[in-house]
């Protein structure tokens, strides 16, 4: 969506991703360029794994500030951009491309922010010396999740997953950078929630279309809280059974929201803010 103080001096930027259809960022960025009256507009741009090098190098000869990258392109980039931020590195994807002012590509990782600061906004705090969380999944959303868990301070990540040599992969791979990691199969999953102050989905199970997230919450630590990476239904089956538990929980929604921030700020020279107006436009309840 664009602004209506588009000119021919406006600021562009946009979102890859093959399919991208889909995605929410042309909604979201639309709403932050008419809330402070920015002269710019943020379109999507559906590009094919193939030809995602060609697009990216097209970004500052077509005159674009940047982009953010959805799947599948994220992994791919790594291999294009000119500099990678050490976060990125670590996380091993890139979601948002910075042109520089010498027209090279610069990639960084705000999936970590988005889900950190999703977290802390709602209240989430935990015992530095006594502290585990579960994260179910193993993916490329799972790896941003760990190591801001990671960053976040959390002694004790366990990674669950129905392919476990995928789990101990990422676990070997971030093992480095500090705290302790446990693998599970799924069918530990109980073993791998006892006592444990938070656990995050970051699987696409409870996702519309997709099949149900069974899993019990019982062996949580008292107080503990949960998260979901799914915003589609907002309140999924496993935010539900929490709240029932007595759990206390966070959507999915924020971690998309937040992620977007760092990008806006680097194309746009604001950084915006999450309201619950901009939340209800994101939905398309209001």
């Amino acid at each position: 969506m664009s602004s209506t103080f588009l000119s021919g001096k406006a600021v562009l930027a946009g979102v890859m991703g093959w399919p991208i259809s889909h995605s929410k960022s042309p909604r979201l960025h639309g709403f932050w360029l008419r809330e402070h009256a920015i002269d710019g507009t943020y379109v999507p741009l559906a590009v094919q794994p193939e030809k995602i090098e060609q697009a990216l190098r097209a970004l500052p000869v077509l005159g674009f500030r940047g982009c953010n990258l959805t799947i599948p392109h994220k992994e791919l980039a790594m291999k294009i951009v000119d500099h990678i931020d050490p976060l990125a590195h670590r996380v091993g994807a890139v979601n948002t491309i910075i042109v520089r002012d010498d027209q090279t590509l610069e990639g960084l990782n705000t999936d970590v922010f988005g889900f950190s600061e999703n977290l802390t906004r709602a209240g989430f705090s935990f015992d530095q010396q006594n502290s585990s969380a579960t994260v179910l999944g193993a993916g490329g959303v799972a790896r941003a999740i760990v190591v801001a868990l990671q960053d976040m301070g959390l002694k004790d990540i366990r990674i669950v997953n129905r392919n476990i040599e995928r789990a101990q992969a990422l676990a070997d791979s971030l093992r480095v950078e500090g705290g302790s990691f446990h693998v599970y199969g799924w069918e530990a999953c109980n073993q791998a929630l006892e006592s444990a102050v938070l656990v995050v989905n970051s699987t696409s199970l409870g996702m519309v279309g997709q099949p149900t997230l069974e899993i019990d919450l019982s062996p949580l630590a008292k107080g503990a809280w949960v998260t979901d990476a799914v915003y589609a239904p907002l309140e999924t089956d496993l935010l539900k059974q929490a709240q029932v538990k007595g759990y206390r929980t966070v959507d999915g929604l924020g971690m998309l929201l937040h992620q977007a921030r760092p990008g806006f700020r680097a194309w746009f020279g604001v950084m915006p803010e999450i309201t619950p107006q901009l939340r209800d436009h994101v939905l398309g309840t209001k």
